[in-house]
């Protein structure tokens, strides 16, 4: 089950680069169809998996260069309930992704199969159980983000693709070290054969791999001073790319930390959590106070990814288990809100063609429903108890104090400078004296209805009812994590 939640996308990918006629099956509509199925048979995946066992549903394991090099090679996929989280996560925004992606006229074919192509390469980073796997996965993604930020991106869109590629290969060379260092070590590439192992001596080449590993997920993520090519790359992508990028790509970065360093050298976060909680605290206050300079509402939302971020790295510096199942609700919570928010950037940017907060006063009064669905977006952002941003943040607060107070406390100091960009920018977005007069008419195709309904729905449900979550998420790591 597992591989073909995997494969079905480059299967959508596939049929969409050999249909005859584009008139006649137009590829929006193949690549929805595919997305569909394959969130409902993530959503069936879910639904029967007993997550006490500790089992990988639908885990699968074929042998891949047996015996050519002194340890086994193989190809082994499965999902606990962070990488089913993130599977979910990922099918659901891919979804959104496609339908934001209707108004989308040039190079159709070519569009949308890079799209499904990003889609099978990051579902491949989160089900893979083979460190080799993880990086291939983690490298084919670069392609299809490259091409579509460069073709279908607006501004200096070749400048923001291209310092993507250049960070994202800087970090692939620092994970790929130290990957090949704990196969050395571990003898064995195997994700499950090593967490069975106990932790790694901090050897000098071990403490080297953990830094090689932690700055390269860290780029990813982004965090504060590896965060740079972030803002570029969301102001100059399509609305379907920054909701992916936002969504899903940088949870790969908070993925990874969790998947490998969590596990096989907490006994190094133990040693350097300070350090660390200090940086995430550093990310959450500057990437708050950078975002109030902004006048650009995708940067804005950038700069706030960036500092939301930071929230996931002092979940993990704690490495106490209440602050990692936090960090990973996080992860979760900010894909959802961070997907909504770009939408919503993309609804307005398609009625009235700019971004400039200076240019949009007033537009409560042109377009009500995208105004209630920012508002409603900015809430969820800033931590609004009952809905989903709240449970991760309390969570990371509750389980990080103890160990990183001094951390915890600075953390504690960003959500008020969150909470201050997020209702300064609406403010200045949709009240106010109109300045201009726009003919669009406000949210009114089914496919706008649709990417707003399948994002509101699980902020308010989980941010409700977020016990089944936490559950999923402390069953997890109850098997995967030794904590302490």
């Amino acid at each position: 089950m597992t591989l073909l939640l995997l494969l079905l996308p480059f299967i959508a990918a596939f049929f969409i680069m050999i249909i005859p006629r584009e008139d006649k099956y137009p590829p929006k509509y193949i690549a929805l169809f595919f997305t569909i199925i394959s969130f409902c048979l993530s959503i069936f995946v879910a639904i029967t998996y007993d997550f006490q066992n500790g089992a990988y549903p639908g885990y699968q394991h074929i042998s891949w260069l047996e015996g050519v090099f002194p340890f086994s090679l193989s190809l082994s996929v499965g999902m606990d309930g962070l990488s089913m989280s993130l599977v979910l996560l990922t099918n659901l925004l891919t979804i959104t992704s496609v339908l934001i992606s209707f108004y989308i006229k040039d190079k159709q074919r070519l569009y949308f199969f890079w799209l499904m192509l990003l889609q099978g390469s990051i579902i491949g980073v989160f089900v893979s159980l083979n460190l080799i796997q993880f990086f291939i996965f983690w490298e084919l993604e670069l392609l299809p983000m490259f091409m579509l930020i460069s073709f279908w991106g607006s501004g200096n869109r070749e400048y923001s693709a291209m310092k993507f590629i250049l960070y994202t290969l800087l970090a692939s060379a620092l994970i790929l070290i130290g990957i090949i260092i704990i196969g050395y070590e571990a003898k064995s590439f195997d994700m499950i054969v090593i967490n069975n192992l106990e932790y790694f001596e901090p050897t000098t080449l071990i403490i080297f791999a953990f830094w090689a590993l932690l700055i390269g997920f860290l780029i990813k993520l982004p965090i504060f001073p590896f965060h740079t090519w972030l803002p570029d790359a969301h102001t100059d992508a399509p609305t379907a790319v920054s909701v992916m990028l936002a969504g899903v790509l940088l949870k790969m970065g908070g993925y990874g930390i969790l998947r490998i360093i969590v596990p096989n050298m907490g006994n190094l976060l133990n040693d350097y959590g300070f350090i660390l909680g200090l940086l995430g605290a550093f990310s959450i206050i500057y990437g708050a106070i950078l975002t109030l300079k902004q006048t650009d509402l995708k940067r804005v939302i950038a700069f706030s990814s960036i500092s939301h971020m930071g929230f996931v790295l002092i979940g993990i510096a704690s490495n106490s288990q209440l602050g990692i199942i936090g960090a990973s609700l996080q992860l979760i919570t900010h894909g959802l809100i961070s997907g909504l928010l770009f939408v919503g950037v993309g609804l307005v940017y398609e009625r009235t063609h700019t971004r400039e907060i200076a240019n949009m006063a007033g537009l409560t009064h042109n377009f009500p429903r995208i105004g209630v669905l920012m508002f409603f977006a900015g809430l969820a952002s800033l931590g609004l108890p009952g809905l989903v941003g709240f449970v991760a943040e309390i969570t990371i607060f509750i389980g990080s104090y103890e160990a990183l107070p001094i951390p915890t406390i600075l953390a504690i100091s960003g959500v008020l400078l969150s909470a201050g960009y997020i209702l300064w920018t609406m403010q200045r977005i949709f009240f106010g004296k109109r300045k201009n007069e726009y003919e669009s008419t406000d949210i009114s195709e089914w496919w706008e209805f649709s990417a707003v309904v399948i994002l509101i729905a699980p902020i308010v449900i989980f941010g409700v009812f977020p016990k089944p979550m936490i559950e999923i998420m402390e069953y997890s790591f109850s098997f995967l994590v030794r904590i302490g």
